[in-house]
This record gives C-alpha cells, structure tokens and sequence, in this order.
C-alpha cells in the first residue's frame, strides 16, 4: 500500500448552508466512487473554499456522510483575480495499491474548468 492524493473541486450557486452540505456532500462521494476508495482507506482530508463561501464548513458535510473520525481541515482559498468563484476545493490523501496515473481527480459544475487536461 502507499499514500496518495486526490484533488477535487466543485462551485456553489449560492452560499447557503444547504448548498455547501450538499455540493461538497456530491463532490466527496464522487471522488470516493470514481477512485474506489474506501472510509478505511482514508488519511485525510483539506478543503479550501474561495472568500465568497460563509455559510458553512466544508468538512462539516464529510462529517455528516460519516467521515467525522477522518482528520479534516479547512483552510481559504487564496483570492486570486479572475478565480472561480464560490468554489470548494479538496485534496484527499488515502492508502491505496493504484499507481498515480490511475487516479480519476473530480472536478464538477463550474469547476471543470480549472483542469481541462483531465477527462471527465
């Protein structure tokens, strides 16, 4: 087994509560699903969000899909002119036996543009 990271992004409508919870709630279980990874697999979690999200910690929605015992952290996205807006980004490190080239990173709704050298 070895370590290895998982990136992530997706962006809100709005910044509500209820659309962090569950735009970060979609992104996590496709970045699991896509790349076959297990709760136990997981290490760890950092998630950014860009200045405009307020309403809500993203890691909160990880906790209420049952990931609380997974260490997370949320950190501010740095506000960059011309970034995409009220976009929740993630990085997930995991134990897995899939080399990096296997990997499928997520990146959904307005935030397929931020890697457009990724297929979907």
């Amino acid at each position: 087994m070895r370590l290895l990271a998982l990136r992530g992004a997706i962006t809100l409508e709005q910044d509500t509560e209820a659309e962090v919870m569950a735009k970060t709630q979609r992104l996590v279980n496709e970045m699991l699903g896509r790349n076959d990874v297990s709760h136990d697999d997981l290490v760890s979690i950092i998630f950014t969000a860009t200045r405009d999200i307020t309403a809500q910690f993203p890691a909160a929605a990880a906790r209420a899909v049952g990931l609380g015992d997974v260490p997370l952290m949320c950190a501010q996205e740095l506000d960059i002119v011309g970034g995409t807006p009220l976009c929740v980004r993630v990085l997930m490190h995991f134990s897995t036996d899939k080399e990096r080239g296997d990997l499928r990173h997520v990146y959904l709704d307005g935030a397929r543009n931020l890697r457009d050298d990724l297929p979907e």
